[in-house]
Parts: structure tokens; C-alpha cells; sequence
């Protein structure tokens, strides 16, 4: 089986310090983007959350509205859209009209929702939004067909619904965020959509890639769907430097309170055993603290464990100032995007054959020139 081709992209939550102002981290956000743009990033996915303070976007669908303005042809994904918070028939309405600003820049992702915090606040039963995401996926699929829809559920009513636009993507991509439990892979394969492996490098997450993988194809089965793994994303932390002691340096300015925040609102928190957070994450295979070098194995590593996927999304994740995390992206885009496409493979070919044949070619040069003087020599001179 041949490789499929290998695109790259960035998982923005974000992370966002909350002593510093969040309207010019907003506007670092668009920065992002444009700067993504032009490093030929594939695609930029952006997340939901409602409370927590760090991830401080509210509605991917707004901010990939402006962002997509700004740019030129990286994709957006709305990364994810938690559909328990909202009322499937606006979902479906902001989505297509998102697709049409964008012509057809975009991909529709969605979840159950990770914050308890952001469920409970809304008075929504944690234990109750995977039920609900699917739920609205089917309703929501219905009605970006066209369909006329009346549903009633014990969170919305619906009558005779439809959607105001149909999508300008025919078809608009939908994924399914999937973790550690099987519900992601359950639900991509359902409905035939494609799978978002948000925690792909996690201890726990990363033992069930290729088991959640295989279920999503049983169930795709079962419906007559099959699942495309050039549709499937792998999501993992990344921060490179030059070299390995440049790339831990410059995690050191806000690896600390993102892990304070992580602890939090993660239902997997750090071990409390001394160990530093920074060997934790480089020891277990979770996060690249390291070179382009050490990007390239983590994707080889989650290739050994998945098998082909489509698209690797470099999670942002604070831990650098600015500038040293623009020129982390800088660096992937420079050493580990070509590894993979093999935009060098003929350039390195070419330089090869120069490098075996440098005798030869130095002997032909030389003959070639001692050819040109010695038929200038014997030109005949003009007398006179």
C-alpha cells in the first residue's frame, strides 16, 4: 500500500496566559494565521470553550470568519464546536453561511464538549453530552442535506426546520472529536465523517489510536460507510528550537502555568512525584521539547501505532514567548514538512550525482576550456 500523503497543520484551543491582555493575544491569534499562511501550514483548527480563563476563545466560527479574510489558502476547522451547547438548527445556518465566507476553507469538527466547568454552568449534565452529540450530528447532518426536520428531544424542538443555506463545499468535511473513549470512533464511523484525535500522544490516548481507528471502520460497516484515513488527524504538542537545549529554555516561560491550568481541567493531571512537568511530557512520549529532528520520530511514532493518517496538527500550547513559538512553526515548516512530502528527494538526487561524478565533470570542464584555447591559438590572424 502506498503512503498517503502527509499534510500539516496547527490545533489552536488556545492556551492563553491570564495576567497578559486577551485582546492582543485575540489579534496574536490572527497573527498566527497569517503566519501559518505563508509557511504552507494545510490547516489551522481552532477550539470552543466557555470558562477557565485560558482558552479564550468562545466561537471558532467567528474567529475562523476573520481569520479567513486575512489569508490566502490555509484551511480552518472549528475545532471542535461543542454541539450540546447549542441548538442544532443555528449550528447548521452558521456553519454553511462560514462555509460560503470562506469558500469552501473550512471543515466542520465538533465534540461532546471537554470543560465540566463550561457544562455545568450551562446546566447540562456532563454524563449526558456524548448522548447529546449524537443527538444533534443527526439532525444536523439532515438538514446540510436539505432536508426538512422536525425532531424533538428532552434539550430542543424542532419543526419543520431547515436550513437557511445548504453548503458551498458539496460535500462540507465533518469530524468527529475522538480521545479515549471509543464514542468518537462510534460516531465518525455512523455517520461516514472523519476523526479528530485530539489527545493522540497522551499515555491512555495512544494506546487505543488504532483500536478506536478499527472500531470507527466495523461501525462504518455496518452503516455502508467507509472510513477514509487521509481524513484522519492526530493531534500532539510541539515546541522545536535548534537544538534541544534552545527548545527547553524556551518552554521554561510558561510550561509552569499551563501545567496549572492542565491539572485543572484535565480528568488526567500530572503525576505528583517530583519529576519536572518537562521530562514527564518528553519521557512519555506526549509532547516534542526538541529539534525538527525529534518532531519527525513523534509522527513516525504515531504512524508505528496508528498506521497512515492524513494530517498531523502541531498543538499550540504557550509554553514559548511569541517570537521563539513563531520560530518553531518556522523551523517545522522548513525541515519537517519537506522530510515527509519529499520536496527534496530530487534536489538531494541531483547533488548526489554531482558529488560521485565530481572528477569527471572537472576533467570535461578542464578539457573543454583547454578545447577553447587551443582553437584560439591556432585561429588564423588577421595582418595587417
Amino acid at each position: 500500500m502506498s503512503q498517503i500523503p502527509l499534510q500539516h497543520g496547527v490545533f489552536l484551543a488556545p492556551y492563553h496566559p491570564n495576567e497578559e491582555s486577551p485582546t492582543t493575544w485575540l489579534r496574536r491569534d490572527i497573527e498566527l494565521a497569517q503566519h501559518l499562511d505563508k509557511l504552507g501550514f494545510a490547516e489551522l483548527w481552532v477550539g470552543e470553550h466557555h470558562s477557565g480563563g485560558f482558552e479564550i476563545i468562545a466561537s471558532p466560527d467567528l474567529f475562523i470568519a476573520a481569520a479567513a479574510e486575512v489569508t490566502r489558502r490555509i484551511r480552518f476547522g472549528t475545532g471542535v464546536m461543542t454541539l450540546p451547547y447549542h441548538n442544532p438548527l443555528v449550528v447548521a445556518n452558521r456553519i454553511a453561511q462560514l462555509d460560503h465566507q470562506t469558500m469552501g476553507r473550512v471543515s466542520f469538527g465538533f465534540g461532546p464538549g471537554l470543560l465540566m466547568s463550561d457544562a455545568l454552568m450551562m446546566g447540562i449534565d456532563p454524563e449526558k453530552t456524548r448522548d447529546m452529540l449524537l443527538e444533534a450530528i443527526d439532525v444536523i447532518v439532515r438538514l446540510l442535506r436539505g432536508e426538512s426536520v422536525t425532531a424533538r428531544t428532552d434539550w430542543f424542538n424542532l419543526v419543520e426546520a431547515r436550513a437557511h443555506l445548504l453548503p458551498y463545499s458539496q460535500p462540507l468535511e465533518m469530524a468527529v472529536a475522538s480521545a479515549g473513549t471509543p464514542s468518537g470512533g462510534r460516531a465518525a464511523g455512523k455517520f461516514g465523517m472523519s476523526m479528530l484525535c485530539v489527545a493522540a500522544s497522551q499515555v491512555g490516548a495512544f494506546d487505543v489510536l488504532a483500536s478506536n481507528w478499527k472500531i470507527a471502520n466495523e461501525v462504518a460497516a455496518q452503516y455502508g460507510n467507509t472510513m477514509d484515513p487521509a481524513k484522519l488527524r492526530l493531534v500532539a504538542p510541539v515546541h522545536i528550537a535548534e537544538t534541544r537545549e534552545k527548545a527547553l529554555e524556551n518552554v521554561r516561560h510558561g510550561l509552569d502555568r499551563w501545567v496549572r491550568y492542565y491539572d485543572m481541567a484535565s480528568p488526567n493531571p500530572f503525576p505528583k512525584d517530583g519529576r519536572d512537568p518537562v521530562d514527564i511530557l518528553i519521557d512519555s512520549g506526549r509532547a516534542v521539547i526538541g529539534t525538527p529532528e525529534d518532531a519527525i520520530a513523534m509522527i513516525e511514532r504515531l504512524r508505528g501505532k496508528q498506521g497512515q493518517f492524513g494530517v498531523f496538527l502541531a498543538q499550540h500550547v504557550d509554553w514559548a514567548d511569541w517570537d521563539q513559538t513563531m520560530k518553531s512553526f518556522e523551523l517545522y515548516a522548513r525541515y519537517v514538512m519537506p522530510h515527509f512530502s519529499g520536496a527534496n528527494a530530487n534536489r538531494i538526487a541531483t547533488y548526489n550525482v554531482m558529488a560521485e561524478r565530481v572528477e569527471e565533470f572537472k576533467a570535461l570542464r578542464r578539457g573543454a576550456a583547454d578545447k577553447a584555447f587551443a582553437q584560439h591559438e591556432a585561429a588564423p590572424r588577421k595582418v595587417g
